[in-house]
Order: structure tokens, then sequence, then C-alpha cells
């Protein structure tokens, strides 16, 4: 199996690269110098630039790729107030790496995965995407977690045809940079979870939004 996470240097990223190294080569992308970790190779992808995805294709040159997993993403609006937050660049920035730096590297990577056994892909998304949390706040964030959410259900439909599964997943309130020290729960379990899933993953479920430990959660 060959694997390929974005946003792999730290994190959620990072520990679930590692939980699949066990089943093949695993490539992970980062942004600058990666960490040192064992068993993974390192790709120099910024998710903001397309020519820097169409890069990664082309290295990989049409090599299978069992699964995708479409990690990285930021939260720049926590905190951010109403009547004056949420600037226009940041609503760009946002989308540019929560939504558009996937499907750019879904559809780069779309012969790579057509040319594997059993494809799958994962877009790692979040709680905050779905209509049932709605508190108020994080407007930026959640909008662009929502349209992955959308994006990862066209997706199921548009690649069922070619045998390529597609998940959305939820990965747990999670003890990282973005999520804080008052999460639940630690990236060793959000990435156990998470990887869990990725190997139940089939045509069977794609499409379903489910959480890093196996509940169906609401769109």
């Amino acid at each position: 199996m060959a694997a390929l996470v974005t946003g792999a240097s730290r994190g959620i990223g990072l520990a679930l690269a590692q939980r699949l190294t066990p089943h093949g080569a695993v490539i992970g992308t980062c942004r600058s110098d990666p960490p040192k970790a064992e068993g993974l190779r390192w790709a120099k992808v910024e998710m903001t630039d397309p020519a820097s995805i169409t890069r990664l294709a082309e290295e990989l040159d049409g090599a299978p790729l069992e699964r995708l997993v479409c990690n990285a993403g930021i939260y720049p609006d926590k905190g951010q107030a109403l009547e004056d937050g949420y600037p226009p660049g940041m609503w760009a920035e946002s989308f540019a790496v929560n939504v558009t730096a996937p499907f750019l590297t879904v559809q780069a990577l779309l012969p790579n995965l057509r040319a594997a056994q059993a494809p799958r892909i994962a877009l790692i998304s979040s709680q905050m995407a779905s209509h049932t949390r709605a508190p108020g706040g994080s407007y930026i964030y959640r909008a662009s977690k929502a349209a992955l959410l959308n994006l990862g259900r066209n997706l199921a439909a548009d690649l069922r045809g070619d045998g390529i599964a597609v998940g959305i997943y939820h990965p747990g309130w999670v003890r990282t940079e973005m999520g804080g020290s008052a999460a639940e729960i630690s990236t060793d379990e959000a990435a156990t979870g998470l990887a869990a899933r990725i190997e139940d993953l089939s045509l069977d479920n794609s499409g379903a939004f489910l959480t890093w430990d196996g509940r169906e959660h609401a769109y």
C-alpha cells in the first residue's frame, strides 16, 4: 500500500501518517522543513498554491496510491468578533487551504488513485461543519468545513464508478495547537480511530460522515 497524508508535519496529520506506515510507503506533505519521523517520506507542498499541488502529482508520476488523506487545514478565525473581524483575506486563505486544496489534490492525484487497488480518500472535516453544531462564531472555519463535507459527498457520488471510496471524518476535539489543551482526546486517540475508519472505508459506506470513533454524524 502507498498512502499520502497532507499536513503531516505535526498534530493529527503526523500521528495518522505514522499509523499508516506498517501497511506500506507513506508520503507526508509539509510547508517547510519536516520533523524527523521514522518510515515517512516527505514532499514540500504549499496547499494555497495550485502549482505546488501540480508538482506533487508530477513527482508521483502516476504511481498507484491506495490511501489519500486530506488533513491539512487552518482555523484562523477563532475569537474573531462579528462586528469588526473575519476580514476578506482570512476567508480567502481559509477556503484555499480547507476546501480548494483538497479538491485540487484529489483532482491532481486521480490517475494515481485509479491505478490502485481499492483506493480510498479520507477528508478530515469537523463536527463544526454540521448544521446541528451552530452556536455562533467561527464563521470562516465552520463554513469551510461545511464546504469540505459537501465536497466529500459529491466526490463519493462521482468516483463510485471508478471504485474509489470517499469518507468524511470528524477527528474529535483533539489536544493540538488548534484544539487547545482543554480538548477531550489526544492525537494518538484521534489518529488510531481515524486509521481504523479509513481501513473500514469501502464503496458500501462511501460518502458517510463519521466521527473518529465510528459514530455517524449528522450532516
